[in-house]
């Protein structure tokens, strides 16, 4: 008479156990690499998008006196690159090139003019006017009309993506677009175009008004 033996069940060694999560862990990661540089398989899967976001809630009120004058539109192509030291840009580092667009507006601030700044003469035909300087507002990008062109990141950034909230930012481009579009607002004679129609507009008001001379300054 024979009896069967029942051979117990291998345990795995912890050894082994560790190096199969490395390797799962690995193969999940560079899984979504793939995705990422290929996006016609993210597509495959399809997305939905809801927007789920509440009502807005106004904060606070402005009465406002500047008058728009001039608005320039600005475009500017941003070439951003980062490097880490004695890393090849293939592991660490980015370069993104992106194309801002924004608009920049001059005004003069009408809330600023006094009654001493205003002299009119007894027979109300001559009017003298002293205003301050036009100002620029912040620049405003457009982003219905600024993109990034490319987007080149080391693999080291590109794992860092996966398990960032914000992948793929852009914040540091667009910030860098919004400065040099105003720099470029400040050497464009914006404000000087801003100054001479807010003239045009006063005297075309105070000659449909009867005066007859109508002299606009500028200054501090």
């Amino acid at each position: 008479m024979t009896t069967s033996i029942k051979r117990m069940p291998r345990r795995m060694p912890g050894w082994a156990k560790a190096l199969t999560a490395v390797v799962v862990v690995l193969a999940v990661m560079f899984a979504g690499i793939r995705l990422s540089l290929l996006p016609g398989l993210r597509d495959f899967f399809g997305t939905e998008t809801r927007d789920r976001t509440g009502p807005a809630l106004l904060q606070s009120i402005q009465d406002m006196s500047r008058y728009e004058a001039a608005s320039g539109n600005f475009q500017v192509v941003v070439d951003l690159e980062k490097d880490a030291k004695f890393l090849p840009d293939a592991v660490r580092g980015t370069r993104t090139l992106y194309v801002g667009a924004g608009t920049v507006d001059a005004y003069v601030d009408l809330g600023q003019v006094g009654d001493k700044d205003v002299t009119v003469d007894e027979d109300r035909t001559s009017a003298t006017l002293r205003l301050p300087h036009a100002r620029l507002g912040t620049p405003a990008l457009d982003p219905d009309r600024s993109y990034a062109v490319s987007k080149q990141r080391g693999l080291l950034d590109r794992l860092g993506d996966l398990f960032s909230d914000n992948p793929n930012g852009e914040q540091a481009v667009q910030k860098l677009a919004v400065k040099h579009i105003g720099d470029a607002a400040k050497d464009s004679g914006l404000t000087a175009r801003a100054e001479a129609n807010t003239t045009d507009m006063l005297q075309g008001l105070l000659r449909s008004l009867g005066f007859k001379e109508v002299r606009v300054a500028y200054g501090a």
